[in-house]
């Protein structure tokens, strides 16, 4: 006697196609960073600093922004001492841009970037808008070596992510998915931190890219024998949210 079972399995095997897996294709980024590309960015220049720059002591930083490609252009953001005590540094952004990208609710940037090894260096990849509209996908500072900050300034939510794999000199990839109601962040293919506060649902940012200075309050500041120091960008893409 055949089981009931094995009918209807025959019949399923029969009448009703079989369930194709197909990989899915491939994300295409709404945006590319060119940090050569005038279009896409405007350097040494940002509303996230008074009157839009050169300095911003009042934030603890002696950054003096510099236009200049050498600072910024190359995807090395660079500082070097100047002689009155500041120093020259490299800062991108989207604001102003001729594109005038912005990072919008529900995308997800991810990028890769090896980390500086000077004392008082202070890189960082930050949104900014209207005064405010800040997500920090990252902050580091090497006088912490294992240590980065990930900040959502628009809702309240900070972590203080630690780990072996962060260390001057590290590369270090992040991903950041900017949600409604929550922004998420990876750090080495690895879920480090949900805010469960997000940015809610019509919200939008400009891009920035920079390497600041500490001026000793919060973080030493450079020793007086380094007159210059680095970080690299490797690449930077942001994908519309599904």
């Amino acid at each position: 006697m055949r089981q009931q079972g094995s009918t209807v399995r025959e019949w399923l095997a029969r009448f009703v196609p079989r369930a194709r897996t197909w990989p899915p294709p491939p994300a295409v980024p709404r945006f590319t960073a060119d940090f050569a590309s005038a279009e896409q960015w405007v350097a040494g220049r940002s509303w996230a600093y008074p009157g839009g720059g050169p300095t911003n002591p009042g934030d603890n930083k002696l950054d003096h922004l510099s236009p200049d490609a050498e600072y910024s252009r190359t995807g090395t953001f660079r500082a070097t001492r100047r002689p009155d005590g500041n120093w020259d540094t490299g800062l991108l952004t989207t604001e102003g841009s001729p594109g005038g990208f912005t990072v919008r609710t529900g995308d997800i940037l991810e990028t890769r970037v090896r980390l500086p090894v000077e004392g008082g260096a202070w890189p960082a990849i930050w949104t900014w808008r209207d005064g405010g509209n800040e997500i920090d996908v990252f902050e580091y500072h090497p006088d912490h070596p294992n240590l980065l900050e990930l900040s959502n300034h628009v809702r309240g939510g900070l972590r203080y992510y630690t780990h072996p794999s962060i260390a001057p000199g590290a590369r270090v990839t992040l991903k950041v998915e900017f949600g409604r109601r929550s922004v998420v962040w990876w750090v080495n293919g690895v879920r480090v931190f949900a805010d469960g506060r997000g940015v809610g649902r019509d919200w939008c940012a400009y891009l920035i890219v920079n390497l600041s200075v500490c001026a000793g309050r919060y973080h030493p500041a450079p020793d007086p024998a380094t007159t210059s120091m680095s970080y690299e960008v490797d690449y930077l893409r942001v994908f519309a949210g599904t």
